[in-house]
């Protein structure tokens, strides 16, 4: 049996057509409990990577047959020595070797780009949660990769939401917000919170635990956060935001977003959710995040679930989030591995 990797770009459509089909049976055996992967959305991130970001795909095919991928993320502006590793084997053909033969063409592509360190997130189980495959973690062991951040992964159940908790939560933060205002926005922020969204958004590396992970504050201006927008937008994205004004200097100090992909209308994501350090203290994380939940229930009524991520130590995120009913399923650890 003969193992080939060959490289693809977002114009051969046979090839992403090849990757999907290992990714969707990949998440299948992997992920169950999660929405089934759509092709509009692996596809999609394929041919619209985020500013600042340059991709190398690579195929693999045993005897012809397609068996695994990956997907290398660039980072163009701002930690050059990193890239992101997507590497995803298809469930019948794993413990062959493909794993290891797509790794080390990987290795060979970013040597020749200079790079300096791999960083991939994998999937592990919680106690209490659903079977989650070990396979990824010993694969990335063995590798040499070390564990540098642990993240916990929490859904809530839109059926399940206590709106009369809600309430009272939201009169608590409102109480202690005196001097702020919320303003919530779809898809294009205005123009005069775009650098206030750059700004906070450029905050989350230094706000935010990180671990052991090497990396560098992202640097959002107003024309990054327009290209941000441009991409989710080509990538068929409904994006439901909700900020905090304070009222007195007219600036945009705290910021939540949630993403929705109309091809699989019952799920979302909650992205980020971050707060000026100055502002701090008023329950302005708790009233953006109460806000914009409910912004986006009353948009999306096919909506069942919403997912976030947390790392394992933000104590402050994750008590907002379990106060809203979002629930532990299962643990995400982010490796890294210097070439």
């Amino acid at each position: 049996m003969s193992i080939v990797i060959a490289s693809f770009d977002d114009s051969e459509q046979a090839a992403i057509d090849a990757a999907f089909r290992v990714a969707a049976a990949g998440q299948a055996v992997d992920l169950p409990d999660m929405p089934a992967l759509s092709r509009q959305v692996f596809e999609s991130a394929l041919r619209h990577p985020m500013p600042g970001r340059s991709l190398r795909m690579a195929l693999a095919t045993l005897d012809d047959v397609p068996v695994g991928y990956f997907v290398l993320y660039l980072p163009q502006w701002e930690n050059v020595d990193n890239a992101s590793l997507e590497l995803v084997v298809h469930p019948a053909y794993r413990r062959r070797g493909v794993g290891r033969a797509l790794y080390e063409h990987a290795v060979r592509v970013l040597r020749g780009q200079g790079r300096k360190r791999i960083i991939a997130t994998l999937v592990g189980p919680l106690p209490e949660g659903p079977d989650r495959p070990a396979v990824g973690a010993r694969f990335a062991a063995a590798l040499g990769a070390r564990p540098a951040l642990g993240e916990v992964h929490r859904r809530l159940v839109v059926d399940g939401v206590d709106h009369a908790l809600l309430d009272r939560l939201l009169a608590d933060a409102r109480e202690r917000a005196t001097g702020y205002r919320t303003v919530s926005w779809q898809g294009v922020t205005p123009e005069e919170y775009v650098a206030d969204v750059g700004y906070l958004d450029s905050r989350l590396v230094l706000d935010s635990p990180i671990g052991d992970l090497v990396l560098e504050p992202e640097r959002v201006d107003a024309e990054r956060v327009r290209a941000i927008e441009r991409v989710l937008t080509a990538r068929g994205r409904a994006a439901y935001h909700c900020g905090v004004v304070h009222e007195a200097s007219g600036r945009l100090v705290a910021w939540t977003m949630i993403i929705v992909v109309p091809s699989v209308p019952r799920h979302a994501d909650q992205q980020i959710t971050i707060v000026d350090p100055a502002h701090r203290g008023h329950r302005l994380g708790l009233l953006v995040k109460i806000e914009n939940l409910r912004y986006l229930l009353a948009h999306e009524p096919e909506l069942h679930e919403i997912d976030t991520w947390n790392a394992a130590d933000n104590s402050y995120m994750i008590a907002i989030n379990e106060q809203l009913g979002f629930r532990a399923v299962d643990a995400w650890t982010y490796w890294q591995l210097d070439l």
